[in-house]
């Protein structure tokens, strides 16, 4: 694994050898829970291969956008408020004439459930788990993967930190979120499928990248400016996201965890200097003098962790197509034409 600035990371696990390339799974049925920014990725890259995909949006706008890509998509804002929570519950297992949901999830052959926790209730399939056993037990359902986050092990003062690692969840939505994967893995302790957890790092790709960002001539969120500080950070392009997925279909794994980020845990600053200079050489002018970037180098001090995906390529057999920022940038901006609107992107996470 290809590491920044000299540093080693631990030894990894032993595994059995992966194949270089990975073979690709034959098409079945895809049931996507939150198809959202990964979910949607993925699902066309699915639809282009002869899969079925059904999958929820949080609004009708969305299921139309979903429904014109071929998939067979319904309405569920899990974050909405309780009561939302409540009615899908009813919705999904007790209402004779609205079987739709249902019926995805006893057909579907792979479950990829990207829906966050919900502050004060948890993953919102989960608080009904006697419900969800008995259906996916009499489903047709061969896997299971659960999208996480590297944000379950905490503050870890700069280490590098691999699967085996002790989580320290430290806010309500971290600690929940570490709830769904322990939930997730109960659920299927006797089903006969395979079930996978991805620890995301920070997601980025087409249209949501700190160039992005910084083409919009964007300030920071909140949420974005909390992490300045940090000296490490993850991140994964989506098409590493997506090459993840396919690869553990050619597995079979009871209850495996993978971290799925990139080789170099470089820190925001450099990441939005590099943005920056990309931009600005291909289209000089475009910046404007507003955008606010992340604190500079000599003011990070927090370290947080660095995080290793040594078993993601060795069990998975997974070649990173952008094994750091810098690759996955290049490759962005290069997928914009010259008449591009910036308009439409969204800024990076």
């Amino acid at each position: 694994m290809a590491l920044p600035r000299g540093v080693r990371s631990p030894k990894p696990m032993a595994a059995a050898a992966a194949s270089a390339s990975p073979p690709q799974p034959r098409p079945g049925h895809m049931l996507v829970l939150g198809t959202g920014f990964v979910g949607r990725y993925v699902s066309q890259r699915l639809l282009a291969q002869g899969w079925r995909v059904s999958g929820t949006c949080t609004s009708p706008a969305k299921k139309t956008e979903l429904e014109m890509l071929g998939m067979d998509a319904s309405v569920f804002d899990a974050t909405s408020s309780r009561c939302c929570f409540f009615f899908f519950l009813l919705f999904l297992f007790f209402v004779p004439s609205s079987l739709t949901n249902l019926r995805s999830l006893q057909d579907a052959t792979h479950l990829l459930i990207s829906i966050p926790p919900i502050p004060g209730i948890g993953d919102p399939l989960l608080s009904s788990h006697s419900n969800l056993q008995t259906t996916l037990s009499n489903s047709n359902l061969q896997w299971l993967c659960y999208l996480s986050s590297t944000s379950v092990y905490g503050d870890c003062g700069g280490a590098w930190v691999d699967e085996d690692h002790t989580v320290n969840p430290k806010t309500e939505s971290v600690k929940l979120r570490y709830a769904a994967e322990k939930g997730w893995l109960n659920v299927i302790d006797d089903l006969d499928l395979s079930a996978f957890i991805f620890r995301l790092g920070g997601i980025y790709g087409p249209g949501r990248s700190a160039v992005d960002t910084i083409a919009k001539s964007k300030s920071l969120s909140r949420r974005q400016k909390s992490r300045e500080s940090k000296q490490y950070t993850a991140r994964i392009h989506v098409a590493d996201i997506c090459q993840a997925i396919l690869a553990s279909m050619s597995i079979r794994s009871a209850r495996r965890i993978y971290n799925v980020v990139d080789d170099d845990p470089a820190p925001r600053s450099e990441v939005f200097a590099f943005a920056r200079s990309l931009v600005e050489r291909k289209h000089p002018g475009l910046i404007m003098d507003s955008v606010v970037l992340p604190a500079t180098q000599d003011r990070i001090v927090a370290a947080e962790k660095r995080v290793s995906n040594a078993r993601l390529k060795e069990e998975l057999g997974v070649k990173l197509l952008h094994p750091t920022y810098k690759s996955g940038l290049q490759s962005i901006l290069d997928s914009w034409s010259v008449e591009s609107s910036f308009s439409n992107r969204n800024v990076d996470v």
